[in-house]
C-alpha cells in the first residue's frame, strides 16, 4: 500500500525494520527510491505504481548497503542511479567471486529466502558533482555526504520540501557510522550540518527505516543524532532512548557497544 506524504511523494513501508521505499510522481512517470526488501513486497509495489497510471522512468539508490540496491523484474528496466562513489562501491562488491556469500551473511534469516539477488546492485553512477537527478519530473536535489556508507546521498524534492534521507534521521535507529572511513565522526557531523542547511525548506523527512516525520521531527532527529555522535566522540555515555533499556530493537545495543569500542580504540 502506498502512503501519501505530499502531492508528489508517496511511500511504501516494508515489514523489515520499517524500510521505506519512496515514489516521486512526475507528469509522465515516477522516480522510485530504495524499492524494498522481499520479492512479494516489490511485486506489490510495482502493482501499486501501475495503478497510479505512470510507469517507473527512473530509480535511485541512496547508498550501497544491500537493502537499498535491490530490484525486481516487475519494476521494469528504468535507469537505476546512485552516486559515483556508491556505484563504485557496489561494483567492487559484485566483482568478487563470493559476493553472494558475503551479502548472505548480512541478510536477516527470517527474510533471506525472500530477498531477490538477481538484480542487486546494478546501478549507474551519476557524474561527480551532480546536483539534481536527471529525470523529467519535479526537481530532485542530490545531497551527497560521507556518513554511514560510501557515496551516501539524501534527496530533496524541491517542489514539496520532502527530504528522502536514506539511512539517516531515523526515529528507531541511532546513527550507524561508517567505521571503515578515516573520520567517521567528522563525516557524520558534516552530513548533519548539510541537512541543517536545507532544513528551513523541509516539510517532511523520510528515513530509510522508521516513521515519516514532519518539519518538527526533522529538527528533533537532527538534535538527537548530533547528541549521540558527540557522545561517541567525547567518550560519554549516551542517553539516547534508541540504545537504552527501551530500545525498539534489542540488537541496537550491540551495535552501539561496537561503535563505542571502535571509536575508543581510535583514540
Amino acid at each position: 500500500m502506498l502512503n501519501h506524504v505530499a502531492d508528489d511523494v508517496l511511500t511504501h513501508e516494508s515489514e523489515f525494520i520499517q524500510t521505506q521505499a519512496t515514489v516521486v510522481q512526475g507528469r509522465d512517470g515516477v522516480l522510485l527510491v530504495d524499492p524494498g526488501i522481499t520479492r512479494a513486497e516489490m511485486a506489490d509495489l510495482a502493482n501499486d505504481i501501475r495503478e497510479l497510471g505512470r510507469p517507473i522512468v527512473a530509480a535511485f539508490s541512496t547508498h550501497p548497503d544491500w537493502d537499498h540496491v535491490l530490484w525486481h523484474p516487475d519494476l521494469g528496466a528504468a535507469p537505476r542511479y546512485g552516486t559515483a562513489r556508491g556505484a563504485a562501491s557496489v561494483r567492487e562488491l559484485l566483482s568478487m567471486a563470493d559476493w553472494k556469500e558475503q551479502v548472505a551473511e548480512g541478510l536477516p534469516p527470517e527474510y533471506a529466502d525472500e530477498i531477490p539477488m538477481e538484480l542487486l546492485g546494478l546501478i549507474e553512477g551519476l557524474p561527480e558533482g551532480t546536483t539534481h537527478l536527471p529525470w523529467d519530473g519535479p526537481a530532485v536535489r542530490v545531497l551527497e555526504h560521507r556518513a554511514h556508507a560510501p557515496g551516501h546521498a539524501a534527496l530533496l524534492v524541491e517542489s514539496s520540501g520532502v527530504l528522502v534521507a536514506g539511512d539517516m534521521l531515523s526515529d528507531i535507529l541511532m546513527p550507524f557510522l561508517n567505521l571503515q572511513a578515516d573520520d567517521p565522526i567528522g563525516d557524520y557531523l558534516a552530513a548533519l550540518h548539510l541537512f541543517e542547511s536545507v532544513a528551513d525548506g523541509v516539510t517532511a523527512v523520510i528515513p530509510g527505516h522508521g516513521l515519516v516525520g514532519g518539519a518538527d521531527a526533522l529538527r528533533l532527529r537532527l538534535a538527537q543524532d548530533r547528541a549521540y555522535v558527540e557522545a561517541l566522540r567525547d567518550g560519554r555515555a549516551s542517553d539516547d532512548p534508541r540504545v537504552g533499556p527501551s530500545a525498539p530493537l534489542d540488537w541496537l545495543v550491540d551495535i552501539h557497544d561496537w561503535q563505542v569500542q571502535s571509536i575508543a580504540e581510535r583514540g
